[in-house]
């Protein structure tokens, strides 16, 4: 991150690490390690073989990791996704932090990842600890607005309870729902992982663990931040989709 104490905006690295001229790299390693995923390769070895064949930084094999995904998996993702006008009236249960943070991220100008699975992904990183910065108000005013305009016959946003700040977030959440009477509620959980996995809802998340164990999802992110595009222009989108 840029000024992690404000913002949620790029790394000073990232102009050159994800320019013009890196993105044929790019996608030609997403492609590569996507064939080796599909194949079975162990992860750390399959990532440390396409890093080193196409001679990325540390942050390049980041993205990569995030919007590369085996054939099997995409197609999967891509059978159990929701559309926007089929939300109506079923359950949603949102990972707060991993829709909130994509969402600051595009008010920040940071760089947004378009993943194989046509995911909207970021590259935070919180190793439990996650810090409320300038963006967070507004992002979660996004979140509150956007899905009570889905109309979910529910919607509760789990946030992680062991990472940091995970409470004054929650706080914030249920601020923002009641400002405008939603009846969105906020929780803190010990693992939103397995709280949206076992959901019998549909779950709001760019996570692939939870997108390849629950039964039905929702691009949430990509949704939010594309219904307010005119407050993050320019957006610093990063297409890696290979479609």
């Amino acid at each position: 991150m840029g000024d992690s104490r404000r913002h949620r905006g790029p790394h000073p690295e990232d102009t050159l690490l994800f320019s013009s001229d890196a993105l044929p790299r790019l996608k030609q390693a997403v492609d590569d390690l996507s064939w080796l995923r599909t194949r079975g390769y162990a992860e750390p070895s399959a990532i440390k073989l396409v890093g080193d064949r196409h001679q990325l930084r540390q942050r390049q094999r980041v993205a990569v990791g995030r919007c590369a995904c085996a054939d099997t998996k995409r197609a999967s993702r891509a059978r159990r996704a929701l559309r926007t006008g089929e939300l109506a009236g079923k359950p949603l249960f949102v990972d707060g932090l991993n829709v909130i943070t994509t969402i600051e991220v595009a008010l920040a100008g940071g760089v947004l990842l378009l993943g194989r699975d046509q995911c909207l992904r970021d590259m935070a990183s919180f190793h439990g600890s996650y810090r409320l910065v300038h963006e967070t108000e507004r992002a979660v005013q996004i979140l509150v607005a956007v899905v009570d305009s889905l109309q979910p016959s529910e919607a509760v946003v789990y946030i992680d309870r062991p990472v940091s700040n995970s409470g004054r977030l929650a706080e914030i959440v249920r601020k923002a729902a009641a400002a405008v009477n939603s009846r969105l509620c906020a929780e803190t959980a010990d693992s939103v992982d397995e709280t949206l996995k076992r959901s019998h809802g549909v779950a709001a998340t760019a996570d692939s663990a939870i997108l390849d164990d629950c039964s039905r999802w929702l691009n949430l992110a990509r949704i939010a931040v594309e219904r307010h595009r005119s407050e993050v222009e320019p957006m610093w989108l990063l297409d890696l989709s290979q479609r």
